[in-house]
């Protein structure tokens, strides 16, 4: 639950973290990308003010019974929340992590209540789901076979 403006950061995690495998499949002749994805996209961006500063924001309806600062949800009621940044340079994620953080430094996500999908429309053509990035991954997947 990230706006897009950390999708790059997110990326340079991910390819931080399989490196390794990443490298051993290339090295036998697989393609490898990262992608930050979402098969449902479950919020949605936006902008908020605070002290002055223009953040960004994810909005969206947490599930029932998850807490942030001491509010519960209720599962009804939408809220945004800005989930900070990603640090720039994604090795200093593992840094951090292999010096021991304190458990309380720990990340932690709101679930989010996935939207509601729009229904047939008139030509009995159904939307599709709202999703992030899920088509640059089956072009990747499967683009070779249809072709």
């Amino acid at each position: 639950h990230l706006p897009s403006t950390s999708h790059d950061r997110l990326e340079a995690i991910l390819a931080l973290l399989t490196g390794r495998a990443a490298e051993r499949a290339t090295g036998s002749g697989a393609a490898v990308t990262v992608l930050a994805l979402a098969a449902l996209r479950a919020t949605r961006e936006g902008e908020a003010s605070a002290d002055g500063q223009t953040l960004p924001v994810i909005i969206g309806t947490p599930l029932a019974g998850e807490t942030l600062g001491g509010v519960t949800f209720d599962g009804a009621t939408e809220t945004a929340v800005f989930p900070g940044d990603l640090p720039e340079d994604a090795a200093a994620v593992l840094e951090v992590a292999a010096e021991g953080a304190p458990r309380d430094a720990a990340v932690r996500f709101l679930r989010f209540r996935p939207p509601r999908l729009a229904g047939p429309g008139p030509g009995g053509d159904v939307p599709p789901a709202p999703h992030i990035r899920l088509d640059r991954a089956l072009d990747f997947l499967i683009s070779d076979r249809l072709a």
